[in-house]
C-alpha cells in the first residue's frame, strides 16, 4: 500500500480562514493580526483580558530519547489535540517553530506528519510569521552596538577579551562556530575572537519564550550580561542601551501565532528553543493564553524526557506557574528495537526480544516523569510495520512500570486513530491527580542542581567539572544568581553524553566544559560532553532535496 508524503497531505488540506479558527477559541477578528488567510497573530491586548479566566487542564507529551527509527512527538501532540476535539472536548495545542537550520539538515520539517499536521505546512517550516528573523535581528543588534561601543571609545571599559555576548544565525554553519572579527584595519574595530551559535540556543529566544509581556521582555533584555571589565564587573545590555530597540524589534514576535490542524482545530505555534542546548519549550505566552481559552491544552518538550521534559518543568512551569495534570510519554515499536541493538536497516522484520529489551529506556523515562508527581501514560505512535505481538510486548512492559500504554494511530487516520488516547488522556487529567514539583528547590546551591539532574534524570555516577567551572558557578551565586534553574546542553540521544549509547545506562559520568550565564532568560546553562550550541549540516543535508517543482510548488520538506 502505498502512502501520501507530509506535503501532499498538507497541499490538500480544507483549510478555514483564520479567523473562523479564533472565534472557535472565542478570539474576535479584530484580535488577530493576520499574515494571509491561514495565520495570525493574537493582539497583547486580547491577552491581557483574559488573565482572570480559570486555567484549563494543562497536558505534556514528550518521548524516549530520539533514534533514527522517528519516536513522532509533534505528530502525536497534534494528534491527540485532534483526538480531544474528536470526543467534544474544547482543546488546543501548543507547538514551536521550526528552526531553518534543522529543516535544511536533518529534519526536513516540524509540523507534525500524515494526517496529523498543522498547516500551513510550508509557511510554518519555512520564514512563517519572521518571528526568528525578528529575535537574530535583536541578538545581532546587540552584538554590534557592543562593538561599536568599544570602537568609540570604550566608556564601559568593557574588556574585549571578556565579551560573551555571541552572534547568532538561523542555520546549521559549523563554520562560525569560532571566528574573528573586525579584520582589516582600524576602520572596522579590534580585531577579537568570537563565534556564532544558532538561533534557537539565543538567549534572546529563551527571553522571548519565558516573557510575559512586553515589559518583562525590555526587563528581561536588560539583565543579559554581555561582558566584563578587567575587574571582572558585568556589563549589561541595558548599559549598551539597546534593550529598547531590541523590544522594538520582539513587539510583534511576542504576539503568539494561531495556525491551525488538518482537522481545522486550532494551533498556537510560537517559539522555538532546542531542548538539547537551550530550555525546549513553545511560549510561556502561548501557553497560558491557550490556557484561558481552552479546557485541554497539548503542549510538546523538546527531545527526550530527559531534557525537554526535565526542562519543562524545572524551568517553565517553575518560571510561569503553570503544571501539567498529565505527561503522555511517546514511543515506537522501531525505536524500542533500535534500543534493543537492531540496525536501522534491519527493523521491519517482527523482533519481540529486541522490543523488550529495548524498553529499558521508555521504563526509565517513566520513572523519570513519576518523580516529578505527575500521571503518565504511553502513546505508542503506530508504525504499519508494528506487529500485534510487538505492540503488546511494550503494552505489557509498561504495565510492569505502573502505568499504561495506548496505541495510537493518528498518523495514518487522524483523530479517528488518536479517540483511545484523547478519552484516557482526559479521564486522567480530569481526575487531578497530579501532585507537581519540580525535583529541586530554588535554594540548592548551583553545583547541587547540576549534581541533582545527572544523578536523578541521567543515573550519572559523579559529575566531572574542574575548579574553574565550579569557581564560577560560586562566583555567581555570591552575585545573585544562585537561586537559578539550571538549563543542561547535552547530546539528546543516549541519558549520557555519549550519543551512541542507547537504552538505561549507569555507571557513566557526565562532564561539564562549560557554564554560562543566561541572567536574562534566568537560568545557568551547563554545556556537557561534545555538545555543539551551533551544529553543522550532515553529509546529505536535506537541503539537497529541497526545491520547487514545475508548478511553483515546494518539494521536499516532511
Amino acid at each position: 500500500m502505498s502512502y501520501k508524503t507530509d506535503i501532499e497531505i498538507a497541499r490538500e488540506a480544507n483549510k478555514k480562514p483564520i479567523q473562523e479558527i479564533g472565534a472557535k477559541l472565542g478570539i474576535p477578528s479584530d484580535d488577530l493580526l493576520p499574515f494571509g488567510h491561514d495565520k495570525a497573530k493574537v493582539s497583547a491586548e486580547f491577552i491581557k483580558a483574559q488573565a482572570s479566566k480559570e486555567d484549563g487542564k494543562l497536558i505534556l507529551v514528550t518521548a524516549i530519547n530520539p533514534t533514527p527509527a522517528g519516536e513522532g512527538k509533534t505528530t502525536t501532540t497534534v494528534g491527540l489535540g485532534d483526538g480531544l476535539n474528536r470526543i467534544g472536548k474544547n482543546a488546543a495545542i501548543c507547538i514551536r517553530e521550526a528552526s531553518l537550520g534543522p529543516c535544511f539538515g536533518m529534519k526536513g520539517g516540524a509540523a507534525g506528519g500524515g494526517y496529523a499536521q498543522v498547516v500551513p505546512m510550508e509557511d510554518m517550516n519555512l520564514h512563517f510569521t519572521g518571528d526568528f528573523h525578528a529575535i537574530t535581528s535583536a541578538h545581532n543588534l546587540l552584538s554590534a552596538m557592543i562593538d561599536n561601543h568599544i570602537y568609540w571609545g570604550n566608556a564601559l571599559k568593557i574588556d574585549q577579551r571578556r565579551v560573551v555576548w555571541r552572534r547568532v544565525l538561523d542555520m546549521n554553519d559549523r563554520a562560525l562556530r569560532d571566528v574573528v572579527t573586525s579584520l582589516g584595519g582600524v576602520s572596522n574595530g579590534f580585531p577579537r575572537q568570537a563565534g556564532f551559535d544558532i538561533t534557537v540556543a539565543s538567549e534572546v529566544m529563551a527571553i522571548l519564550c519565558l516573557s510575559n509581556d512586553l515589559d518583562d521582555l525590555k526587563k528581561r533584555l536588560g539583565d543579559i550580561i554581555v561582558a566584563y571589565t578587567r575587574d571582572r564587573e558585568p556589563i549589561y545590555c541595558r548599559d549598551i542601551k539597546a534593550d529598547g530597540a531590541m523590544t522594538v524589534l520582539l513587539q510583534q514576535a511576542m504576539q503568539p501565532n494561531l495556525v491551525q490542524t488538518l482537522e481545522n482545530n486550532p494551533a498556537f505555534v510560537h517559539g522555538g528553543p532546542f531542548a538539547n542546548i537551550a530550555h525546549g519549550c513553545n511560549s510561556v505566552v502561548a501557553t497560558k493564553t491557550a490556557l484561558k481559552l481552552a479546557d485541554y491544552v497539548v503542549t510538546e518538550a523538546g527531545f527526550g524526557a530527559d531534557l525537554g521534559a526535565e526542562k519543562f518543568m524545572n524551568i517553565k512551569c517553575r518560571k510561569a506557574g503553570i503544571a501539567p495534570s498529565v505527561v503522555v510519554c511517546v514511543a515506537t515499536v522501531r525505536a524500542m528495537k533500535m534500543n534493543g541493538g537492531v540496525a536501522k536497516a534491519d527493523l521491519g522484520p517482527e523482533n519481540v526480544a529486541a522490543v523488550e529489551s529495548g524498553c529499558a529506556n521508555l521504563g526509565r523515562h517513566i520513572e523519570n516523569l513519576k518523580g516529578f508527581g505527575v500521571p503518565v501514560v504511553v502513546a505508542i505512535n503506530h508504525f504499519v510495520t508494528d506487529t500485534d505481538a510487538e505492540i503488546q510486548a511494550v503494552k505489557d512492559y509498561v504495565e510492569t512500570q505502573g502505568s499504561e500504554a495506548i496505541l495510537s494511530q493518528h498518523w495514518e487516520f487522524g483523530s479517528k486513530g488518536s479517540e483511545d488516547l484523547a478519552k484516557r488522556v482526559a479521564e486522567i487529567a480530569d481526575a487531578d491527580m497530579a501532585n507537581f514539583a519540580p525535583i529541586y528547590p530554588d535554594d540548592m546551591p548551583l553545583f547541587e542542581k547540576i549534581d541533582t539532574i545527572a544523578k536523578r534524570i541521567y543515573r550519572a555516577d559523579e559529575v566531572l567539572a574542574d575548579k574553574k567551572i565550579r569557581d564560577q558557578l560560586k562566583q555567581w551565586e555570591e552575585q545573585g544568581y544562585g537561586n537559578l534553574p539550571v538549563c543542561m546542553a547535552k547530546t539528546q540521544y543516549s541519558f549520557s553524553t555519549d550519543p551512541n549509547l542507547r537504552g538505561a545506562p549507569t555507571g557513566h559520568s557526565l562532564p561539564v566544559r562549560e557554564v554560562r550565564l543566561s541572567a536574562g532568560a534566568g537560568f545557568i546553562v551547563a554545556i556537557c560532553g561534545e555538545i555543539m550550541t551551533m551544529p553543522g549540516l550532515p553529509r546529505v543535508p536535506s537541503a539537497e532535496a529541497i526545491m520547487l517543482n514545475d508548478d511553483g510548488q515546494i518539494e521536499g520538506l516532511f
